[in-house]
């Protein structure tokens, strides 16, 4: 069977998904129980997709433009380099926003991190999809950890859209 052939059936079954690198770069703030006060650098650098196209596609289906993520995360103050896991959603449709929710363990504690670019319209795109405003909680308790605001460089587009590949 030719390269064509076995991508064609490998699509019709359901086999292929896509995988895209990503690298968010901001700042955070601790909640005064868990860090002194001020501004401190964050990043995140994930590669996220799904691993069946057709599914994530398809509006019928519960996992509808939901893909898995996982890469590291460096919280100045808290974690370097740390790996994480979780998903990114498009929410475009119905809650204009893209959505970033990962856990990740440091130092014994378990977190959870939530991020959303938001307001997501054509006519803001430059601006709603390349900001994303997040929230890091203990996970056992919920308790807020840190808030920040991280950014998707415009100047890395080229490096990002290079960075598709089926999975």
């Amino acid at each position: 069977m030719g390269r064509l052939a076995e991508l064609k059936t490998m699509i019709e079954e359901g086999r292929i998904g896509f995988r895209m690198d990503e690298v968010m770069i901001g700042e955070h703030e601790f909640d005064p129980k868990f860090g002194s006060p001020g501004k401190r650098p964050m990043e995140f650098r994930v590669t996220w997709g799904p691993k069946h196209v057709l599914r994530w596609a398809n509006p019928a289906h519960h996992g509808f433009m939901v893909g898995e993520l996982e890469g590291t995360v460096t919280i100045d103050g808290l974690c370097d380099h740390t790996p994480c896991t979780g998903s990114l959603e498009l929410r475009y449709l119905k809650e204009h926003k893209i959505r970033y929710s990962f856990g990740f363990k440091e130092g014994g504690q378990s977190y959870r991190y939530l991020g959303e670019k938001v307001d997501i319209h054509l006519w803001n795109l430059p601006r709603s999809h390349t900001t994303c405003f997040g929230r890091l909680f203990l996970l056992g308790t919920g308790e807020l950890v840190s808030t920040s605001v991280t950014h998707f460089r415009i100047r890395s587009l080229p490096r990002f859209l290079a960075s598709v590949r089926l999975a």
